[in-house]
């Protein structure tokens, strides 16, 4: 593993991208210390093409948000010092959420803030039983960042998220589950080896056929039905070029596991 600032990466022999906070002494705030950190290990693990990419934390919070110490040093050059974060942090989240392999959020435990973002990014998100969410930003009055609104509200809707973000309130395992923010939630010494069977099932995927799929939830919403159509055709036309597809339906045919390649 790569290691800058309590921030660790690496992408392993099985094509595996893994970033992991580490710095479980500040609850892995994110902070001008290592934010230049965790968009560096974003744009080398995705440089990497990795057939999944893993999120997570070491420690009992997966990451508590912004560092609200460095916000009360800063005083006045509070709304400069949020500048300075961010203009860090976006390009990497953006990139992170746009990347065509399957992102599985890994939440072992509390997260607020701008830790909110990092971990409903993922398109599948598995959660702990003492995983809370609080977002937090109305207990300090500033409003949010980092995706943390967007990601929130895609997953449980705009007006519960409106709420979660306007009352500031704890939302345990069980409810975050109910509502749709994570997509599974397991006892915690079972959460490390859910996770890796996730993976492991993704890795074993046809990396184009997945890079479509996310491509059709991401753009979908936004387009006409002609224009879905289009793309859901222009995206199968593609598939249909690879290898993987002649291998796929092959194997059906033969009643046998495929063996996707990434060609």
């Amino acid at each position: 593993m790569t290691e800058m600032n309590g921030i660790e990466w690496n992408v392993d022999s099985q094509g595996v991208g893994r970033i992991v906070l580490n710095r479980p002494e500040h609850n892995n705030a994110l902070g001008p210390s290592n934010a230049p950190a965790l968009v560096r290990a974003i744009d080398e693990v995705l440089a990497g093409q990795p057939r999944a990419v893993v999120i997570e934390a070491r420690g009992p919070i997966f990451c508590a948000g912004g560092d609200i110490r460095e916000f009360v040093k800063a005083g006045d050059r509070l709304d400069e010092l949020v500048d300075e974060i961010l203009d860090e942090l976006l390009p990497g989240y953006l990139k992170l959420a746009q990347a065509t392999c399957p992102i599985v959020t890994v939440v072992g435990g509390p997260v607020g803030g701008a830790g909110v973002g990092l971990a409903l990014c993922g398109d599948f998100v598995l959660a702990s039983d003492t995983m809370k969410l609080r977002t937090g930003y109305a207990a300090i009055g500033l409003s949010p960042d980092v995706g943390a609104s967007y990601f929130l509200a895609r997953r449980v809707g705009p007006v519960r998220a409106q709420q979660w973000l306007m009352l500031s309130d704890p939302i345990d395992a069980a409810q975050c589950l109910a509502a749709g923010a994570v997509d599974q939630v397991f006892p915690a010494a079972e959460l490390e080896a859910a996770a890796q069977a996730l993976v492991q099932r993704l890795c074993a995927s046809a990396p184009a056929s997945l890079a479509a799929m996310k491509r059709l939830s991401l753009e979908g919403p936004a387009l006409s039905l002609q224009a879905y159509l289009s793309l859901e055709q222009q995206l199968l036309k593609a598939c249909a070029r690879t290898a993987d597809a002649r291998e796929g339906t092959s194997a059906f045919v033969a009643k046998r596991a495929p063996t996707f390649t990434g060609r």
